[in-house]
């Protein structure tokens, strides 16, 4: 009877980790490229934003967009073993994200104003010109989009590093919302590439997001959301 019990208890655990604590994810599109590829495997910390924390300028982060950028998710299976097959593969990270699922940087959070772009075509934060060099795909621009929103509290303004090759915020800005995502429907950080093995490390917050000045947030006029 040890064996069962250890197996049991064992997946016990996965499960409680997996909804309360990290969750693998795969990456389905190249629209965060370079920083993550298609295919990688990320584990989302879901306790970074727990215990009072909340999203920060540069962290990467996996939200449901239900109803914001998706209005519904894709069909699972109906059969109760196929449910539990697609449950276990979702605790590995085998399984295929939810399409109501995104991952993206983000650029502002509430009360921040956010505009691209500068006289060198830089996205700016409360006036401050973001360095995107490190981490923007090579031989994007910031935007082609231009953009000036004032991000509503409690919300962000989020924005995919491959600029070219993402519907973020900017691409629903005219939709019921403006493309602003609200913190609670932040799944967790993406603090770690987990496979490929040659790729594995963490995902850090870009040092740009630390310059003086740009938690600076002063009232500013901007058309509305449409």
């Amino acid at each position: 009877m040890e064996l069962p019990l250890m197996l049991a208890f064992g997946l016990l655990v996965v499960v409680v980790l997996h909804s309360y604590v990290a969750q693998p994810f795969v990456i389905p599109s190249g629209s965060m490229e370079h920083t993550l590829e298609v295919g990688d495997r990320v584990l989302v910390n879901k306790l970074a934003y727990t215990f009072g924390d909340r999203p920060q300028r540069g962290d990467v982060v996996v939200f449901d967009g239900t109803g914001i950028f998706t209005e519904q998710g894709k069909g699972h299976s109906s059969n109760p073993f196929g449910k539990a097959f697609e449950g276990v593969g979702s605790m590995f990270g085998f399984g295929d994200s939810d399409e109501t699922d995104f991952v993206k940087r983000v650029i502002g959070v509430g009360g921040d104003h956010v505009i691209c772009c500068d006289a060198h075509g830089r996205v700016t934060v409360n006036g401050v010109p973001l360095d995107e060099s490190g981490y923007l795909y090579p031989g994007d621009v910031p935007s082609a989009m231009p953009f000036n929103v004032i991000v509503p509290k409690g919300e962000l303004w989020v924005m995919g590093d491959h600029r070219s090759n993402s519907a973020d915020s900017r691409e629903h800005i005219a939709a019921p919302g403006g493309g602003f995502v609200p913190e609670d429907r932040v799944i967790g950080r993406v603090d770690w590439i987990i496979w490929p093995f040659g790729r594995m490390g963490g995902v850090d917050r870009p040092s740009t997001f630390s310059q003086p000045g740009i938690g600076r947030q002063e009232p500013a006029v901007v058309p509305g959301r449409g």
